[in-house]
């Protein structure tokens, strides 16, 4: 290629100029200097002359050269932003932690992060080894932080990295600190003195190591909360993958602590590995491809419970062999079991409490079975916007308004017990799962049979959900205005009655008087269809993943196997004409999930 022909790219993007100005990563770089060589107009332009945006959700995106991609620079002018924010944001003497997991990358970057703090004078708590995310939200409250920033990309692939941030109280962020922070990062995009020096973090004196008091107290505070009547027949084995990730030390170390057998660890999935070389997905919401190693080692080890947490440790994904099958779980199924569990447990120990004071909250898109409960029992229940930010948050509230939160639950398999962390925790949600499974089998009963005994009581909830892949954001938009029709939603969809509708997008609710939703308004696209079957379908597009989601649910009085079938049935065929005429999969050439 000519000098002038990278000139003339040089001059056409700005930012690869201002990159190959700036960047100090050799392998970044290297890949920047190759893709200006190269003269790839199209691809330079999407990576150099777009930023990530900073939302909610943090950061998440490929690693690689670019503003639009997870690298050196990117996490340095986040953080440097972050920095800004805090120090704007508190007084006196300031302190954040800061921990990472086992992808690649992910201690440079933390690394990174914690100069950045440091060059603005913050205390800077960076945990020394990998740690599961829940350590980190643990962290905020304990030692009283600002601030806490994991280094993750949870259950992402592994070209993947993410920045994901808690605020004082120990929730994830919500707005406004999302734009704000995105304004500071704008300020302060050139990097500052010592940015790129590892010596200078590892040898400043306001920079701690959090690790062991974190461990120690986190495993004390987790005892309190998972305290259960010992079993009489002793403890089930029971089986457990990491995923590759992090969690295994932090659930053995958890399961140690409680009295409970040691768990029976997958192997090949056991130590942390970024290249996650025996999934496709690192993700065990994906069901049975993602588990065949647990179910392979549960049945060489007469095991009949199998547990997996995701790469960061903050999901937790259930499955129980029943009558000869494997069954795994869906988030909402766990729900079902965790909040009928928590009530049974806090009632036997606190009879005489104010029932109207505890609480427990799902998100909008998860299983209502929640509400049914409390509707019954009389304690407090609340749905939130889709994410564990908004739980976490709310729950911050409902504890300072005399609440005693339980429970908060996602269908995408997120689960917090109590208010010691108020983000999902896939390690204290382990340990609790075995508690239960070691007490039924010490009744005869297996956690089928304890799913079958919640829905006998508070009714048969039918679940569905599912995703499209879709990487075009101009096609997601053409269907998401297809289906609006400019607020003249389409009201009957084959054999399916539409009742009302909710757009969280714009802030419709037609079941309002005024036609105003309840719940905040969000940027990303969400439409709730209320069906005259009495049955719930929510389209929504991720925030973090290129996926149209779809969710799904029916309550029905259905006690045996054939009314529960019946059931399923009934949802399915509903499901199918709603998504497939509405998403329309074929026209637009969107990849469903693989089973």
């Amino acid at each position: 290629m000519s000098d002038a022909k990278r000139t003339k790219l040089d001059v056409d993007s700005p930012g690869l100029a201002a990159w190959l100005s700036t960047d100090k990563n050799a392998a970044t770089l290297a890949e920047a200097k190759a893709l200006r060589d190269k003269g790839d107009a199209e691809e330079i332009k999407s990576r150099f002359d777009v930023r990530m945006a900073f939302g909610t959700a943090g950061l998440r995106a490929r690693m690689g050269a670019g503003y639009a991609c997870m690298n050196e620079l990117t996490v340095l002018q986040a953080s440097q932003g972050l920095s800004s924010y805090v120090k704007a944001s508190f007084k006196g003497d300031i302190a954040v932690v800061v921990g990472y997991d086992g992808r690649h990358n992910s201690h440079v970057f933390a690394t990174r992060t914690a100069a950045a703090f440091l060059a603005k004078g913050i205390h800077v708590h960076l945990f020394s080894k990998i740690v599961p995310t829940p350590y980190v939200a643990y962290a905020v409250s304990r030692l009283k932080c600002a601030v806490g920033v994991m280094v993750t990309a949870s259950h992402n692939p592994k070209e993947d990295n993410g920045y994901k941030v808690y605020w004082d109280n120990g929730a994830q962020i919500i707005s406004p600190h999302d734009k704000n922070i995105s304004a500071h990062i704008l300020e302060n995009v050139e990097p500052w003195a010592d940015a790129w020096d590892s010596a200078f973090v590892s040898n400043h004196a306001a920079c701690t190591d959090p690790y062991e008091e974190i461990e120690a107290n986190y495993m004390k505070d987790l005892q309190g909360l998972a305290s259960s009547a010992p079993t009489s027949k002793g403890s089930i084995p029971i089986v457990y993958s990491a995923m590759h990730g992090v969690g295994y030390h932090a659930c053995k170390l958890a399961f140690e602590s409680n009295g409970l057998a040691p768990l029976i660890p997958v192997v090949q999935q056991c130590d942390p590995d970024p290249d996650f070389p025996t999934v496709t997905y690192p993700n065990p919401e994906e069901g049975k491809g993602a588990l065949k190693l647990a179910f392979e080692t549960a049945e060489a080890n007469d095991s009949t419970v199998v547990l997996a947490n995701d790469p960061d440790a903050d999901r937790l994904a259930v499955a129980a062999k029943h009558q000869g099958s494997w069954r795994i779980f869906t988030g909402n199924e766990i729900g079902a079991l965790f909040g009928a569990w928590a009530w049974k447990t806090y009632k036997e120990a606190n009879p005489t409490a104010d029932f109207s004071k505890a609480c427990m909250l799902s998100s909008t898109v998860s299983s209502m079975i929640l509400q049914t409960m409390a509707q019954k029992e009389g304690f407090y229940f609340e749905d939130t916007l889709t994410g564990f930010k908004w739980m976490g948050n709310r729950a911050r509230e409902l504890q300072k308004e005399g609440y005693q939160v339980l429970l908060s639950f996602e269908e995408a398999i997120g689960f917090a017990h109590g208010t010691h962390v108020v983000d999902k925790d896939g390690v204290s949600a382990a340990v609790l799962m075995a508690q239960m499974a070691n007490t039924l089998a010490d009744r005869g009963m297996t956690l089928v049979d304890q799913l079958h005994a919640v829905y006998a009581e508070y009714g048969y909830h039918a679940t569905k959900g599912s995703y499209y892949i879709c990487r075009s954001q101009p096609t997601i938009d053409a269907i998401f205005n297809a289906i609006r029709k400019d607020g003249k939603y389409q009201m009957q969809v084959q054999d399916q009655t539409i009742s009302h509708v909710r757009d969280l997008t714009t802030g419709y609710d037609s079941r309002q008087a005024d036609k105003k939703a309840l719940l905040p308004t969000q940027s990303s696209n969400m439409i709730t269809f209320y069906l005259a079957n009495d049955s719930v379908i929510t389209l929504r597009t991720s925030g973090t993943e290129p996926k149209i989601k779809y969710y799904s649910e029916i309550k029905a009085p259905a006690t045996t196997a054939e009314e529960r079938a019946a059931v399923d049935a009934q949802l399915a065929v509903t499901v199918g004409q709603i998504v497939n005429t509405l998403l329309q999969p074929a026209k637009y050439n969107l990849v469903g999930k693989a089973d």
